[in-house]
């Protein structure tokens, strides 16, 4: 009588196709009883989104799968979602699939992963854990049945070092409001005691809108959100490389572009009869750094369209910087493509493309503002 056990079945990863729908359903299915990940949304991911899923099978059939979604213009990745059939956990399924996306994140070139956790899901935590990831934050009612998640990242690159500000993160409430966002995240760094709320933000917009930069709603210049600050007590410097008004050539309309000439001619009157300093000119990626090591928080001024593949405006609050990379707070969340606050703060821009990104338009327009601590503990 034969008594040896059957041979294990021999395990491979390898890259999702169309062809696996069917499978990725079923384990989705099984695995998770909320919060599923529906058929159309598996074909959109693999076929459209900036993503990548990676399938474990065994004897013909898939157990698991790991789905890893890339920010583009930044070197960051989340894994966005993972499951094993319930048959076959426990298996070092799980691990083996966390550390192929792990390996194909740095073949991206992507030196952080992060993700989101159920806090109850005590495996996959400790699982994280054991692959060296690191407890950033809870975030209460995350999913559908009102459980909290947790919020965990591992540094792919362990040679880096950044030298990063504790600078809190707050997130745009309306299209246009990136520039009072970017400056209230500064404003708290520097000034812990402060307040952030949708009052805030809209007071902000109020006080420093241009209000036309394109055919929608107006945005927020330099010189009006440097001009917002300096009323708060802040220090602040003002780095634009050029002397006429900004963003005046997305406009074709020459009453809105008169409207802008004026506003901006405005705030620069104002700011003439302040200590505020307004220089003409660029910051090289050494003057950034010495002005953060110095204490300021730069709020930077980007083409939205490395981020985001649209023109338009936008403003970040850089956080740190190491020797390779800038790392930004975004103040903006791109829900319907699926982005969390995970997939926007610290994110890390390579220095010679962030030197591409802080720029708009075809004249490409640069403007910084470097907020210091304030002067007095006014709000």
């Amino acid at each position: 009588m034969n008594t040896r056990p059957a041979p294990a079945l021999r395990s491979r990863i390898r890259p999702a196709t169309l062809g696996d729908l069917d499978a990725l359903v079923r384990i989705e299915n099984a695995a998770f009883a909320t919060d599923r990940i529906a058929r159309r949304n598996f074909r959109y991911l693999l076929t459209k989104a900036n993503a990548a899923t990676l399938v474990e099978e065994a004897g013909g059939r898939i157990r698991g799968y790991a789905m890893v979604l890339f920010h583009t213009g930044t070197s960051l990745a989340r894994l966005y979602s993972y499951a094993v059939e319930p048959a076959w956990q426990r298996h070092g399924i799980g691990r083996a699939l966390v550390e192929a996306v792990e390996q194909l994140a740095l073949e991206r070139e992507c030196i952080a992963l992060r993700l989101e956790v159920r806090r109850d899901n005590l495996a996959s935590i400790r699982l994280f854990e054991r692959l060296g990831y690191r407890y950033l934050e809870a975030v209460p009612d995350y999913y559908a049945d009102h459980a909290a998640a947790l919020r965990f990242e591992k540094t792919l690159a362990a040679h880096l070092n950044p030298e990063l500000a504790r600078v809190p993160y707050y997130q745009q409430t309306l299209d246009f409001t990136c520039g009072p966002a970017a400056l209230m995240m500064a404003m708290k760094a520097l000034q812990p005691e402060l307040e952030l709320s949708r009052k805030l933000e809209l007071r902000l917009w109020r006080e420093s809108t241009t209000v036309f930069m394109t055919s929608g709603h107006g945005g927020c210049g330099p010189y009006g959100l440097a001009l917002s600050a300096f009323r708060r007590g802040f220090g602040v410097e003002v780095y634009v490389n050029d002397e006429g008004a900004l963003f005046i050539t997305s406009v074709r309309d020459p009453e809105k572009r008169e409207v802008m000439q004026i506003v901006q001619e405005d705030f620069l009157d104002e700011l003439r009869a302040s200590p505020v300093e307004v220089v003409y000119g660029a910051l090289s990626v050494a003057e950034l750094q010495e002005c953060m090591e110095q204490g300021g928080i730069p709020v930077v001024l980007i083409s939205s369209y490395r981020l985001y593949r649209e023109k338009f405006p936008h403003w970040v609050v850089v956080t740190g910087y190491d020797e390779h990379y800038f790392y930004l707070h975004d103040p903006y969340v791109d829900v319907a493509a699926g982005k969390t606050v995970t997939d926007c703060v610290n994110l890390p821009i390579l220095k010679k493309d962030f030197q591409r990104m802080a720029r708009y338009g075809k004249t490409g327009q640069k403007a910084v503002l470097i907020l210091k601590k304030p002067r007095s503990r006014r709000s």
